[in-house]
């Protein structure tokens, strides 16, 4: 084996992601970041490299070994150094509620921007 291995392997064999396919179609989409730059999925990641892949959360791993090849759990996970914040506990993870009356029509032009705002979109 060489100093590096495809992201998109790694990803896949220290269990990141349920498939390979998956893999390339979060690098081709933009969810994996190696050292902070957005890779492709064929960009070679190397042992002190630093991953931030984006699946149901932000995972930020630091690349301990290489593999390229799917391996149990546990010796995936000593593959890489998990540096992931904790999630903030259930309380504050819930999201606000934006409460119509049923039947009330649509959402007025005021109405769509305290949606927005409360969504943490900006319009």
């Amino acid at each position: 084996m060489g100093d590096s291995v495809r992201v998109d392997a790694w990803c896949w064999a220290v269990r990141l992601y349920k498939s390979r396919s998956q893999a390339t179609a979060g690098a081709k989409a933009g969810h994996i970041r190696v050292n902070g730059v957005r890779v492709r999925a064929s960009q070679p990641v190397r042992i002190g490299d630093e991953v931030r892949v984006y699946t149901d959360r932000e995972h930020l791993v630091v690349v301990k070994q290489l593999l390229v090849k799917r391996v149990g759990a546990p010796l995936a996970a000593l593959a890489y150094e998990d540096r992931t914040p904790p999630l903030p506990p259930k309380e504050e993870r819930a999201a606000p509620v934006f409460a119509r009356p049923r039947g009330a029509g649509r959402p007025t032009k005021r109405e769509r921007r305290e949606l927005d705002q409360l969504r943490g979109r900006e319009g």
